[in-house]
This record gives structure tokens, C-alpha cells and sequence, in this order.
């Protein structure tokens, strides 16, 4: 009998669906445009309460930002030597601990006399560098083309330090700018003063200024054998590059390898210099800043925090009032 039904029958059937579908659409843009309706006519209702309730908040909030004092800060960009990382962030946890508690004991037994914990703090977090994913890719492309050579191992050895050493940043929060700026320094003379790493520094100091020393006797020597071998080619009037130097010992050094070897005497003097420069202290400090007013968000200020606290309250006890009218009408 299903077979029998005609198709004039089901095309005023799927005619009938569709104008439901279309019905229960325009019921739904119908109801969204009541429900605007609504709030437009709720808000011009309430407008002018809505507004008193914005300047008296901007007045609150500018009256309290002319009477509490403000808050400045000091930012300290350093850099932990000899694996002084975790050193750094427990002692930074251990002063925080005693500004919380006003261990005023503690303080004065680093120097810090009369001190004032209002708004006094200290914050420490590692120093994010920003990383470019195309520059990166690039430097790889360049480090195939060191593949299998001596400059690879050097190179990827620099890389490696520089990416394992990160700088981290101290930020002091205070409101009195002359004893903020004191007291930064007197925590930065505190933190180094530990024995332990003053004591490997000593060593690593001695050590590098001994390598230093024997590097350059070293390097007078090549310089004289390089020095002797060039006097050899002009008195003999030739050169070549496969020349060998017959050293005291009657043993052949390629001159090739005695200017590799000067390289690396060179390279490796830079280097504990550079050490010794930089390993004066457990804690490099890299920048210590000037004090600097603390800058909140917006949602922070005052003169916007209380106005939109206003409105919400407003909001919040209207949408009270309106359940609790429902509530009794269904009851």
C-alpha cells in the first residue's frame, strides 16, 4: 500500500516539515529580539542609577588613588655562577619567608636597620628569551655545513652553556624609594656572601689565572718555532704546504698543525679571561635597576575597579530581586 502513495502526497508532506522548520526558526529570532528589547528597556529604566553608580565609583576610586601611597619596584637581572641556581632561589625563598614573618633579627644581622615591612617584598623568575623558529631553523642549516670539522664541537659546546645559563630577574617591591634602593643592595651583598661558592670561585679563579699563565709561555714557544721556520723559507727561497718542522726531539710537526695549535692556545686565553671576568662573584649581577613606580593592569586601578564593582553589585541584586518575584509567582 506504501508503493501505492502517490508523489503529490510527499512533496505536501516535506511542503509541511519545511514550513514548520521555518515556523520554529522565526519563533527563535522572534524570542532573541524580546529578550533585547528587554535589557534596551531594563537599561533605560535604570540608566540614570546606572550612571550615578560610575561617578560616584570614579570618585571613590581617584580619592583613593590621591590617599594610598604609591608602590615602586626594583628589577635586578643576574646570573648564578658555578651551578648557584637553586642557591639563589632558596635564599630568595628564605628572605621572603622572613618579610612575611617581620623577622626584624634577621634583617639586622645582614645590615638591614629600621626596616619597614609595609608593601616590602621580593620575587625572583628566570628571564624568558624570546625565540625566533625561523631564525633557529636558519643557524641549523648553518651548523651542517661545520659537520664533521673541529669548529663544530666548540661551537655546539657555546651553545649549550649559553642555553643551559639563564639570567633570572630579583624584583624588590617597596614604597619608600631611599630604603628600597638600600635594601636591594644589602640582599644582593647578603646573597654572595655564601662561603661555599666564594670558596670554589677561589679555586676556579686560581686555576684559570695558572692555565692562563702556562698558555702563554706555550704561545711563545710556537711563536718562535713559527718565527724560526719562516726565517728557514726565506733563506731557502721555497715553501710548500705539506713543509714539516723538525723539532729538538728529531720528531716532524706539519706547520699546519702548529698554527691549529696556536689557534687553540688563543682561543682557550680568551676564554679564562673571560672566566675570570665573570666569576668575581656566586651571583653575577648583570643590571641593577633604578626604582620605578609599579604600573598595575587596568582592571587594577582603582579609579576602574570600584565603578565596575558598583555595577556588577547593581546587576547581581537585580538578577536577585527578579528570581526572587518568580519564585513567589510560582509558588
Amino acid at each position: 500500500m506504501a508503493s501505492n502513495q502517490s508523489p503529490s502526497t510527499q512533496n505536501n508532506s516535506d511542503e509541511i516539515d519545511l514550513g514548520q522548520l521555518f515556523q520554529l526558526i522565526g519563533r527563535g529570532f522572534n524570542a532573541i529580539f524580546r529578550w533585547i528589547l528587554r535589557v534596551f528597556l531594563y537599561l533605560k529604566k535604570n540608566i540614570l542609577l546606572l550612571i550615578g553608580l560610575v561617578v560616584v565609583g570614579l570618585a571613590i576610586g581617584y580619592g583613593l588613588n590621591q590617599i594610598i601611597s604609591k608602590k615602586y619596584k626594583t628589577e635586578v637581572i643576574v646570573k648564578p655562577q658555578i651551578e648557584s641556581k637553586n642557591y639563589l632561589y632558596d635564599v630568595v625563598s628564605e628572605i621572603q619567608s622572613n618579610i612575611k614573618s617581620k623577622d626584624t633579627l634577621f634583617f639586622n644581622s645582614i645590615g638591614v636597620e629600621n626596616i619597614d615591612f609595609k608593601g616590602l617584598n621580593i620575587e625572583i623568575n628566570r628571564v624568558v628569551e624570546i625565540g625566533n623558529a625561523e631564525s633557529d631553523l636558519k643557524y641549523l642549516e648553518l651548523l651542517q655545513s661545520f659537520e664533521n670539522t673541529d669548529a663544530i664541537s666548540d661551537i655546539v659546546r657555546a651553545e649549550l652553556q649559553n642555553k643551559s645559563s639563564f639570567n633570572h630577574r630579583i624584583t624588590f617591591y617597596y614604597k619608600d624609594t631611599a630604603f628600597g634602593k638600600q635594601f636591594a643592595e644589602q640582599i644582593l651583598n647578603y646573597i654572595n656572601t655564601n662561603a661555599y661558592f666564594n670558596g670554589l670561585l677561589e679555586v676556579y679563579k686560581s686555576n684559570a689565572a695558572a692555565r692562563i699563565k702556562e698558555d702563554e709561555k706555550l704561545l711563545e714557544q710556537v711563536d718562535q718555532i713559527i718565527t724560526n721556520y719562516t726565517k728557514g723559507l726565506v733563506n731557502n727561497g721555497s715553501s710548500s704546504s705539506n713543509d714539516k718542522i723538525v723539532l729538538d726531539n728529531q720528531e716532524q710537526v706539519n706547520i699546519a698543525d702548529i698554527f691549529q695549535y696556536k689557534t687553540g692556545l688563543i682561543r682557550d686565553i680568551e676564554t679564562k679571561k673571560l672566566e675570570l671576568e665573570e666569576r668575581k662573584e656566586p651571583v653575577s649581577i648583570i643590571n641593577l635597576g633604578q626604582p620605578q613606580v609599579e604600573q598595575k593592569s587596568f582592571f587594577g586601578k582603582s579609579i576602574v575597579l570600584i565603578p565596575v564593582i558598583f555595577v556588577s553589585v547593581f546587576f547581581i541584586l537585580s538578577a536577585l530581586v527578579y528570581l526572587n518575584r518568580k519564585a513567589k509567582s510560582i509558588a
